[in-house]
């Protein structure tokens, strides 16, 4: 079986990878870590069991991740490892159809035992949370974006991702090695599509579902506290 991690926390990364190969000893584990790196990997690697993908990684914020991914390779189960342990946080990942939600300060234990259920076929959600966490109950606004985010070309979320770190059209036209008249016309797609009139207010209905930042301190408590040795 071949599985991807994106992380970018390496102590973490081989925790992770340590509980693959106590659920499938010969495991071919790929590592990615940023959003791109991994769609990069997936575009040329076939067949792939299992992401386990890390929220807060380096080319997306929030729930983006997720959508860019799910997107792409909507076929390939997704599961999240992650340090926020918000309720919503947790809802809004399996709303948008991710196969888990693993948190990080689990031991290296319960890590593989959360996986195998995923691999087995199971949502998994961490035991003192399933009572509060219903995707498919949710809805509202938050909900109603994340909806027309998906409306949005794998290209189109790259630039709205951009334009939430503040990036100007010449900017983006450089990372994503296009013309400038190009950017303009994803901008233009991106504010139609989502409703609105303008690149702030985009970033402003982006920042309703960036739930990554109600918990961005507690994410890095997490991350001290995981060990790849970890009983």
């Amino acid at each position: 079986m071949r599985f991807l991690i994106v992380e970018d926390h390496p102590l973490f990364c081989e925790a992770l990878e340590g509980a693959l190969q106590m659920v499938v000893p010969a495991a071919e584990i790929f590592q990615a870590t940023s959003i791109d790196g991994a769609l990069e990997l997936l575009a040329s690697t076939p067949e792939l069991d299992l992401i386990l993908l890390d929220l807060s990684i380096p080319g997306t914020t929030g729930l983006s991740g997720i959508i860019r991914i799910r997107k792409a390779f909507p076929k390939i189960p997704v599961v999240i490892v992650s340090g926020h342990q918000d309720p919503q946080i947790m809802s809004g990942a399996l709303s948008l159809g991710v196969s888990g939600y693993i948190l990080k300060s689990s031991s290296k234990q319960d890590l593989s035992q959360s996986i195998g259920e995923v691999l087995r076929g199971s949502v998994c959600v961490p035991a003192a949370y399933r009572a509060l966490v219903r995707p498919q109950r949710a809805s509202g606004p938050a909900q109603d974006l994340i909806k027309r985010l998906h409306e949005l070309t794998p290209q189109q979320l790259r630039v709205l991702e951009m334009l939430k770190r503040g990036l100007q059209n010449k900017q983006i036209a450089f990372e994503l090695k296009i013309s400038e008249t190009t950017v303009k016309v994803h901008v233009s797609d991106i504010l139609r599509k989502l409703n609105v009139l303008s690149r702030t207010k985009a970033i402003v209905e982006m920042s309703r579902i960036d739930f990554a930042t109600l918990a961005a301190e507690e994410t890095a408590t997490a991350r001290e506290r995981v060990r790849p040795d970890q009983p």
